[in-house]
This record gives C-alpha cells, structure tokens and sequence, in this order.
C-alpha cells in the first residue's frame, strides 16, 4: 500500500501497534472514537485507535449533517441534554468554521396555540442558550428566534404555502458541510499529537490477564494479518456494535459477574434523501409529533431527514429500502404538501443506525421518544474485566463532551487524576491558519475555492500546492459537480483513503449528491489508482462496488 511521494499525513502501519504499549486503545473510528482519540492524544496520552470498515462509515457518516442543541429534546423534559448541546454547538463553531455554520430554520405553525406552545419552546432553547456556561473564546450567540408573519413565512419559503396558516418561527442551529470530514479532521488532529490511527482494522478478540484486559488482537483487512496491540486501558467506541464488544469481552470463568444481562443498547434505524431543492435559503422543520421531519438545504439541494423505526437486525446489514423512501416521500408531502415530491426526484439516500441507551425501566417507549442521552460504563467497576470502558448512546453535537468524560474516566484509573482536558479550547487542523501561505499562486473558479473551503477549510494550501505541481489536477471531476481530481490524489496520498467508496462518498463527496457519471467515476479510479497501485481489474471491481451503492438511485429512461 506504499504510495509516491507526496503531501505527508498518517502513515498506515499495523504491525508499529504490536511493537509497543499504549495507555489508551479506542476501538471505533466514528464520531466518539475520533473525539476520544483526539481528546486522549492532546492529554498526552499514548493512543491509538482501530476501526473495522473506513473512518465515520457508519452511524456518524449517516447523520441528517446538524450540530443542534435538540429542540425538540425539551419535550422530554432534557433540559441538561440540550444546554450541554448548545454549549457544545458554540465549541465546534470555534474550531472547525469551515464544516461548521449557522443555519436558520423555519418551524410552521398552523394555529396560534400551535405557535404560542412552539415560541415558548424556543424562548426556552434561547435562554438555555445564553446560560451555557461561558467559553474562553469569543464565540458570538446565535441569533434569537423571531415570529413571522404567514405572508412573510410564504415569501421567504413558497414551500410553506397552505402549512404556515398562522406564520412560522424562524431560529437557528447549525450544519456540517460533511460529517465524515469531521471525524477526519479530529482523526488528523489526534495523529499530530502522535496518536496511531488504523483503519480496516477489525477486533478479533480480548486480550487478557486474569480479570485485567490488556490488549486485543484485530485483523488488518487490507494485508490479511493478525496483529495485536496492548493498552492500559480499552475504550469501547463501536456505536451499534457496542453490545458485541461487550459480549466478546465476557469474562471465561463463572467467578466474575457477566458485564449485562440484557443488551444496552436499542436501534433506531433513519434513512435520508438528497432531492431536488425545495427551499431557498432555510431548513424547514416540522415538528408535529406524527409527521416529524427536517428539510434542509444542502449543496444546492434538499435533505429530507428522517425516518425514525426500530430495528433488529444486523446493524452491517443496514440499507435503503424502497418501503423506507415511499414511507419518508409520504411523511414530507403530508407535511408540505406543494413539495409534490415523487420518487423521481430522489437522487440519492443513505441509512444508518441511531444507538440509543435502552432503559430497562421503559422498556416499552418508542425509539422517537427515547432518549439521545449517552452512557458511560466502566465493566471493571460493575465485576466484569478491568481495563475496559464503554462509551455508548449520544449524538454528533455532544461527542467531545463525551469523549471528555470518557477521558477523564481513563485519568483516573491511569494517572489517580485525569490530566486537563483541552479540546474545548482547541482548533481542528482546517481551523488552525497556517504560519505561511502558499508561494504558489493558483486560479480557480470562486464556487471550486469555496467548496474546497469548505472540506479542508485552512488546509486548503496543500491542495494548492498539489495543483500547483500538477495543474491537470484542478480539472473537475464531474461537469456539474465542484470535486477536482487533487483532491482524488490527496485522499489517497495523505487522508488514509483505501478504496473508491472512501474516496468518493467520505473524503470528497463526489457520489454523495446521486451518480456523478461513469466517466468521473473511471477519472477518480484512474487517479487513485496511480497512488495506491491498482491494476486494471482492481480499478474496475472498485467502480462496481461504488456503482452498486449508487444503483437503486439511478434514473431510468
């Protein structure tokens, strides 16, 4: 997997976790593990981290792209819940501007006490706003909330025609311009603190010592070895597949205490849409509690988010379904009826699973009205094996909270007294601007250096300087789509991107907004190709991979 030369980032190498010992061992490369790892290595903890498929592959990569502090939470009564996010909001606003903006959103009232209940609500998430605990950084608030009248309402979103029959409630949170670039850059910020980050790592089994877990043993999918890797200290950061790890780490002997004897964790299973635009300039949110949903502007097109139900199964098996897009199409046309929304106009969808911490007193209550607290399990406390900690539940917005919690947890079990915690006070790599800036001037159209902002926010020069040494890399890779080859090349050369799909849907976004088209797709494999050293049946088995995600959202003639 040796690359040519190139812009340095972090070196894959499974076999460096065998040859020493690490305080900290993250399993899970999606939104906690990644905060955690950051959170770790800035501590000056030894860290390293493995994550079975790609970085934010999963549950954190399949998100409806917000960092909000849960409005609709304060039904449930979380108002803790939702000041810890609306702190942690003004955090990731600070350090990573170019992922992170301001949004407003649009809520329709179709009555007035449907308007008084909704401006009580909000009078509420702005004052529990103003109280969040003051940050060291000059943060500015978000705007307040402000009421408009159904003829204003209907100006600014013609899409509220009929459903603003008493005005809407205009407030704001905030939106990440791509999650998975998220959990990327905290990853890139844990490498440079000296964390080892791993991914196509797959746990196998525990490692042990008596009651003690010292390591594991995990399977490098891309060369086919075993490896192992030995840790002080184990965190559990799998998101769905918590629950396996704890069953994996369930002691051999009947003189320990098993860790659970039922599962922790229930699934909610969300699908999200990309389609046509159906507003200018807000997110629309309607929050009726039977036709609850989101729809937000996204890259020039709408994001219907999200379908809220149960699930069983295996969380590797979660896809799409046409029963899931027929049954969110349904949701959004009810609920705004001049969308006329047909399944035509769905252009891509993605699926995920939300974990959510089960509570064995309310068995009984529905997914939509759990809650999306988090949980925080050390197993050596409760009799099973020591060493290891569980992190599970919990969203996007608060996962540097709860990875700071986690942390401080390992402190004290590593040190009597964890170590200060930095990472509210810390800029991502895109924020942080550089000493210099590139010598080497290079053009681009506006929109390619904003959307190229936007990814990499300060760390924007070094595609520069990829273009600037090889000028034929500013091509786009799509005629209708803002991704340029350099950045093909620089996932492959320094953001650990081993496959077409991790290119495409994870590091550049090209395949996210629906079929970029066979020639970009062959342009893309062509490129990384050249760096990883694919011959030509690798290249064509990586574009079937990526064309059978994209297949059920192809239109036919």
């Amino acid at each position: 997997m040796a690359r040519t030369g190139g812009i340095a980032g972090p070196a894959r190498a499974p076999d460096s976790l065998s040859r020493e010992e690490f305080d900290i061992l993250v399993i899970g490369g999606g939104a906690t593990g990644a905060a955690v790892a950051w959170d770790a290595a800035l501590r000056g903890y030894k860290v390293a981290l493995i994550e079975k498929g790609d970085f934010a592959q999963a549950t954190s990569g399949a998100s409806s792209k917000l960092i909000h502090g849960g409005l609709r939470y304060l039904a449930n009564l979380e108002f803790g819940l939702v000041r810890e996010a609306l702190r942690e909001r003004r955090i990731w606003r600070h350090a990573t501007p170019h992922l992170v903006t301001a949004l407003p959103f649009l809520v329709p009232a179709s009555g007035q006490i449907d308007k008084l209940t909704l401006r009580l609500g909000l009078w509420l998430y702005d004052l529990l706003s103003l109280t969040a605990p003051r940050l060291p950084f000059a943060a500015s608030h978000l705007p307040r909330h402000k009421a408009l009248s159904r003829t204003d309402s209907g100006a600014a979103e013609p899409v509220l025609d009929g459903v603003a029959t008493c005005g809407a409630l205009r407030y704001y949170d905030c939106q990440m311009h791509m999650p998975e670039r998220l959990a990327w850059e905290m990853l890139r910020g844990a490498s440079d603190a000296g964390a080892t980050i791993l991914n196509y790592a797959e746990l196998a089994a525990f490692r042990r010592n008596g009651r003690q877990i010292t390591g594991a043993e995990f399977l490098d999918r891309l060369g086919g070895r075993r490896h192992t890797a030995s840790a002080r200290c184990i965190v559990n950061a799998a998101g769905p597949w918590a629950d396996r790890l704890i069953e994996l780490a369930q002691p051999g002997t009947d003189t320990q205490k098993p860790l659970s004897a039922t599962p922790r964790l229930r699934y909610s299973k969300g699908i999200h849409l990309i389609t046509r635009p159906l507003s200018r300039h807000h997110a629309i949110a309607v929050l009726n509690r039977g036709a609850h949903f989101f729809v937000l502007p996204w890259r020039g097109h709408s994001l219907l988010a999200t379908t809220d139900t149960p699930f069983t199964g295996d969380p590797d098996d979660v896809r799409v379904e046409e029963a899931d897009i027929a049954l969110l199409l349904d949701t959004v046309n009810t609920g705004l009826p001049a969308a006329r929304l047909t399944r035509d106009d769905v252009l891509f969808g993605y699926a995920g699973l939300r974990p959510l911490v089960a509570d064995p007193a309310n068995p009984a209550v529905d997914t939509y009205g759990a809650s999306r607290g988090s949980e925080i399990l050390d197993h050596g406390a409760e009799g099973g094996p020591a060493g290891l900690i569980s992190a599970i539940g919990g969203k996007w917005t608060t996962s540097r909270s709860l990875a700071e919690k986690v942390v401080n947890l390992v402190g004290l079990q590593l040190d009597d007294a964890p170590r200060p915690c930095l990472t509210a006070q810390s800029l991502l790599p895109g924020g942080m601007p550089p000493a210099q800036t590139s010598s080497e001037p290079v053009s681009l159209p506006d929109d390619t250096q904003m959307f190229l902002w936007q990814c990499y926010g300060y760390q924007i020069d070094r595609l520069l300087a990829l273009i600037a040494e090889m000028p034929a890399l500013a091509a786009p890779l799509a005629p209708d789509r803002p991704e340029i080859g350099a950045q093909i090349v620089y996932a492959a050369r320094s953001e650990m991107a081993f496959t077409l799909a991790d290119a495409v849907f994870r590091r550049t976004g090209l395949c996210t907004l629906g079929d970029p088209g066979t020639a970009a797709l062959r342009r893309a494999a062509e490129l990384m190709g050249a760096e990883l050293g694919w011959d030509e049946d690798t290249r064509a088995a990586q574009i079937r991979d990526v064309e059978e995600r994209l297949a059920p959202f192809r239109r036919t003639a």
